[in-house]
């Protein structure tokens, strides 16, 4: 797999396939390589203790790649990479509109290479449509497609707003559905012998996803609004304080509001026909809510928490990240790793949640550092060392500096 892209929507997709077996070729721009080695601090420490190069977010994002410095701006370095695309699998990339095209690397030039070949390009906004040579940011594609305005709490209330997500989760989802649109490019090319290309937009991608709010406008008519941390269509479900903290409470079903009911010993709510069904629920939401609310404020919130689970009740903490990583439930399902890394040191990950029968999810290779394996990558399809000093010298393979044959 022939990896040309960067930042995250790319990185994420090939990460997740390195985790599933794919052998990928992380090509970098030489001297400076993917813009999020330097989207720090955080860096990790190095043996002897002090930060290294290698930022979080890097690490984050590029566990299992081979990592290779080629500038492809420049006409020899588009030629190594039409080399490596001729025995490819895959190729992605998330450059502009038209940027592979001006470097002789668009899909229609590298399938005359290679007919089996599937290539996955990510935009913003797509390979058609009035905004496709516009550029994509995650932070932009939340408030166009429609996230920020289902995110936060609502504009009457405290600290109301829009909101974007913690997490970059346009730039993640995009990542995730273009996996499966190459697993399944993949999966039909052993039919027809042929590759494909696959146009992957970031605004579609958040679109996409707006699932049950995007339904409830087009079924109602009625805008999609904030919530906070309520649900348009559950009633209670919710944050609430306790004496101590916040705790979540989900009620899905009748049945399990009838146990709320009995663990906060509130038996007139539960014959209550305001509250019996979740459309009534939902029609005088803020009276139960109220109700519940000055009930929980009564004990701690693990207090509460422990009566819930035993109940039935889906409920949990408001965790910080820190807490979440050291919940026995993570640690027993061994989400939390160290590998390795070839600057002397381990470096943590967040391990790949997918869990297979008979299968084990294999790491490899920690996030490489740059340019790491261009030596023997490029040896494979038989350039020589003096080929390699010669691009060296000319800074098209490795930036200043950097001694290539040997690998230092």
């Amino acid at each position: 797999m022939l990896d040309l892209s960067r930042i995250l929507a790319g990185p994420w997709c090939t990460q997740l396939l390195a985790d599933l077996g794919a052998d990928v070729v992380k090509v970098e721009r030489p001297g400076t390589g993917d813009d999020t080695r330097a989207w720090g601090p955080p860096f990790a420490a190095g043996d002897d203790g002090t930060p290294s190069a290698e930022s979080a977010y890097f690490l984050a994002t590029n566990r299992g790649k081979r990592s290779v410095t080629i500038d492809f701006s420049v006409p020899k370095g588009q030629e190594i990479v039409r080399e490596l695309a001729k025995t490819a699998d895959v190729v992605i990339e998330n450059l502009k509109f038209g940027d592979m095209r001006r470097y002789g690397l668009d899909y229609e030039s590298l399938r005359a290479l290679n007919p089996r070949l599937v290539y996955c390009s990510i935009t913003g906004f797509g390979q058609t449509g009035p905004y496709r040579e516009r550029a994509g940011y995650d932070f932009v594609i939340q408030a166009m497609g429609g996230l920020m305005s289902i995110t936060g709490e609502s504009d009457d209330s405290p600290g109301g707003g829009p909101q974007k997500c913690g997490v970059p989760i346009a730039d993640i989802m995009t990542g995730m559905y273009a996996t499966v649109a190459i697993l399944s490019a993949l999966h039909e090319r052993q039919t027809s012998g042929k590759g494909q290309y696959v146009d992957m937009s970031l605004l579609d991608t958040q679109v996409g996803w707006l699932a049950n709010h995007g339904l409830n406008y087009l079924v109602s008519g009625n805008p999609a609004k904030r919530w906070g941390n309520a649900h348009p269509n559950l009633c209670p479900y919710q944050s609430f304080p306790a004496s101590d903290g916040y705790l979540i409470i989900a009620v899905g079903n009748d049945r399990q509001f009838q146990a709320l009911c009995r663990v906060l010993s509130m038996s007139s709510a539960a014959t209550d026909p305001r509250f019996t069904t979740n459309s009534a629920r939902l029609t005088n939401r803020d009276s139960l809510v109220e109700q519940i609310k000055q009930r929980l404020r009564t004990r701690s919130r693990d207090t509460w928490l422990q009566g819930l689970e035993e109940a039935g009740v889906p409920a949990g903490p408001i965790n910080t990240v820190a807490q979440a990583l050291a919940d026995p439930q993570v640690i027993s399902r061994r989400m939390v790793l160290s590998m390795e890394h070839a600057m002397g040191a381990p470096v943590p990950q967040i391990a790949n949640p997918i869990k297979f029968s008979r299968t084990v999810i294999e790491y490899l290779r920690p996030p490489p550092m740059l340019g790491e394996h261009t030596a023997e990558v490029l040896a494979s399809i038989g350039l020589t060392d003096g080929t390699l000093e010669e691009l060296h010298a000319a800074g098209v393979i490795h930036g200043p500096g950097q001694h290539l044959v040997d690998g230092n």
